[in-house]
């Protein structure tokens, strides 16, 4: 049990240490805190657009950092085969696969968070169709730039990881502005707070999920053919309910069974509530939480199975 903690610390570090890591992040936070601006030409949808366009955010950069978080600490580590030196002491596969399962969605879960944080700041920025608040706008801008300034400074001086420091103070600080955002002003009245919030709180399991699935497909592809794979699963489960939904045929049984086997993300974005104001019940999340941990779970015994046989560095153990 040690040795997966040790194991699952070391990736989550190693996963933010990484520069596209910090980038992606950046990127993200900057898309959703720019989208008030954007959708002030789209008359009486402002909010809507960017709740909608803040939620999809999180998930496709969420999905390109699971991925390359994924290919950086397995796919790596078996290619160049220094995962032997820890099949060299009692570390078993099973142990090995299942600690990389954790430490990416410890860092993927950073990620929503952070991500999360600006979507709720970004809310509170868009006031009305007609204008935005561009005081919290700075704010957010400057905590960006300032935790560029602190991980360059504490890079200099100490030769710490400019994207981990980076990455974590976002984590800290942007998650301290959104509590403080939704205390002191006023949330635009076309959305409910407490739905908004069940509503981006899925996107932790949708993640979590994502971050599996990748380490599965890590244990056999490099990074290009993971996004690849990983990308087409994204799109195949956004329209699940559309394309593969079980009905009366000769094919219900087929579909029954993509059904099953692909993960319907269309349970984790309730944009589409949230636009209609329709409540969304406490339960909702307990019953989310369920499918994703039976998910989860299906896919890390796959990915134990699948990494059971692996040949590493003509490795036959």
């Amino acid at each position: 049990m040690l040795n997966f903690f040790k194991i699952a610390a070391n990736t989550f570090k190693e996963s933010v240490r990484e520069p596209i890591f910090a980038l992606l992040l950046m990127c993200a936070v900057l898309l959703i805190a720019n989208f008030p601006f954007v959708a002030i030409f789209v008359f009486y949808d402002q909010v809507k657009l960017v709740v909608d366009s803040s939620m999809a955010t999180t998930m496709l950069f969420g999905l390109f950092a699971a991925v390359l978080c994924s290919s950086n600490t397995v796919s790596r580590e078996m290619r160049d085969g220094t995962v032997l030196l820890l099949f060299s002491k009692p570390v078993f596969r099973s142990t090995f696969i299942l600690a990389k399962i954790a430490g990416i969605m410890m860092a993927s879960l950073l990620f929503v968070l952070v991500c999360n944080a600006a979507s709720v700041v970004a809310l509170y920025v868009a006031i009305d169709p007609f204008r935005v608040d561009f005081m919290l706008y700075y704010i957010l801008l400057g905590l960006i730039v300032l935790g560029a300034a602190i991980g360059m400074v504490l890079n200099f001086a100490k030769a710490s990881s400019f994207p981990a420091v980076m990455t974590l103070f976002m984590s800290v600080a942007l998650p301290v502005m959104a509590v403080a955002v939704m205390i002191f002003k006023t949330v635009p009245p076309e959305i409910i707070l407490s739905d908004f919030l069940l509503a981006i709180t899925l996107l932790f399991f949708a993640v979590s999920a994502m971050a599996t699935l990748t380490v599965v497909f890590a244990t056999r592809l490099d990074m290009v053919s993971n996004l690849c794979v990983s990308s087409v699963l994204f799109a195949l489960g956004l329209m699940s309910n559309y394309l593969f939904q079980p009905e009366a045929g000769t094919l219900s049984l087929i579909k029954s069974v993509f059904y099953a086997l692909l993960p319907n993300w269309q349970i984790f974005w309730l944009a589409d509530a949230l636009a209609t104001r329709k409540n969304i019940p406490l339960e909702y999340l307990g019953y989310a939480a369920i499918y994703v941990l039976l998910y989860i779970g299906l896919c890390s015994m796959w990915a134990v199975l699948v990494f059971r046989d692996k040949e590493i560095a003509k490795d036959s153990r």
